[in-house]
């Protein structure tokens, strides 16, 4: 057999190393060594090789954005929705789409091959659904893009969102979005929560919702939600994002709660960086850091992710397109310090996300696709650590990013000339 291309050596999560041959955009062996007439050769060698990452919640029609018009002064999730509602009437199509593709850009190098994005349909213009329908089309042959129509204003808040959101369906548009606790009521935001997931059962799409993004033990739509997901036969085709409420929640509402979302089968994708930086600002102390009970849900058989949320907009000033930013920060506000809990939040900003996207085409198997990541690390374990440096990024049988493996020189009198922070774990 001949290949297109060989990732030679490398070390998969589970510790087996290996030779990936690849054909065209499909994995075609992985093997202990592969020795075939081959295009191409990447060394890999003593290297972790990954699944690439993926992004379930992301706003790309906002991202670097940051400092226009002004900046979020009080850091609150209130102040950033007013913002947007003042950057709004300032988008351009081309401003979108330029600033979505720098987005992307940083994406392909840092190994993020898969995001989806909320787009807010609250401008009548629906502006940036169409730049982000573009932007979808262009990036395609090396990242898989989703967009979910988001009421960002509220379905029934905003006199247009519903109107706009079928627009944005109609359009193209994946995913049926929906913000049910910035409704005007507790009541509007459940009837809203019933009608976003009838249309999406009606047009056969996927459901993701911001549910209950506040410190509101109150705020329980996630609870509609996994009931209309029952309902409607929608089970496994729903995700609930943020779920901050249930940070707050009593832990007797909570244990009925929980066993209603596994058994609803709707995933749950908290975004550990923004959720931490917005939720907890009207407390002193003791403060609340605003993270849902990620260990509660995976003990229930809860599927759950971890997203990215924002990058340089008017909510969150920081980010790089970094998923193990991400994780290496959801497993400290989860407190998931064993190695198995570690391994499991690699696994999430991996294969976890991508199975709540629908994206079954990509892994680390013979006959998927042949998108994948040689990371500077030893294992997830170090790779989380060092939030490691992206060696080689294959999209579809093509190297599309790479860089050097370097050592940093060091000139110490008595110590070696150059260090490396790996460091290989006692088995």
């Amino acid at each position: 057999m001949s290949f297109d291309l060989i990732v030679k050596g490398g070390v998969l999560p589970d510790g087996k190393t290996v030779d990936i041959g690849i054909k065209g955009e499909t994995i075609a062996a992985i093997e202990p060594s592969l020795s075939a007439e081959v295009g191409r050769v990447v060394d890999a060698s003593g290297c972790l090789v990954s699944a690439p990452f993926v992004d379930p919640h992301f706003h790309m029609d906002a991202t670097l954005s940051y400092g226009i018009p002004r900046i979020n002064v009080s850091g609150t999730l209130l102040e950033g929705i007013a913002l947007w509602g003042e950057l709004k009437p300032l988008l351009t199509h081309e401003a979108v789409k330029e600033r979505a593709l720098a987005y992307c850009d940083w994406a392909v190098s840092m190994g993020l091959l898969a995001i989806r994005t909320h787009v807010d349909v609250c401008d009548d213009r629906l502006l940036a659904v169409e730049a982000l329908l573009e932007v979808k089309k262009e990036i395609a042959p090396y990242i898989d893009l989703q967009l979910v129509a988001f009421p960002q204003d509220g379905l029934y808040r905003s006199p247009t969102a519903r109107a706009n959101t079928i627009r944005a369906l109609d359009l193209g548009v994946d995913i049926v979005g929906g913000i049910p606790h910035f409704e005007r009521t507790m009541a509007d935001g459940t009837r809203s929560v019933t009608e976003l997931c009838e249309i999406a059962a009606e047009r056969g799409l996927m459901v993701d919702m911001h549910c209950d993004e506040t410190d509101d033990p109150n705020s329980r739509h996630i609870e509609q939600l996994a009931c209309e997901t029952q309902r409607l036969g929608l089970q496994g085709r729903v995700a609930g994002s943020h779920l901050t409420s249930m940070h707050s929640m009593d832990n007797y509402y909570a244990s009925k709660l929980l066993p209603l979302i596994a058994e609803a089968q709707v995933s749950a994708i908290p975004n550990p960086l923004i959720n931490i930086m917005l939720q907890g600002r009207h407390d002193t102390y003791p403060k609340r850091r605003g993270l849902t009970r990620v260990k509660e849900m995976i003990a229930h058989g809860i599927r759950v992710g971890f997203g990215q949320d924002c990058t340089m907009d008017p909510w969150y000033s920081l980010g790089t397109a970094d998923m193990l930013d991400v994780a290496f920060m959801g497993l400290h506000v989860a407190q998931m310090s064993s190695p198995s809990d570690m391994a499991r939040c690699f696994d999430m900003v991996t294969n976890v996300n991508a199975a709540i996207m629908g994206l079954d085409h990509l892994g680390l198997e013979v006959g998927k696709r042949a998108s994948l990541v040689v990371l500077d690390a030893n294992d997830p374990f170090e790779a989380l650590r060092l939030r490691a440096e992206r060696l080689c990024v294959v999209s579809r049988g093509k190297v599309v990013a790479e860089r050097p493996k370097r050592d940093t020189a060091l000139s110490l009198p008595g110590r070696p000339a150059t260090v490396s922070r790996r460091h290989k774990r006692p088995s």
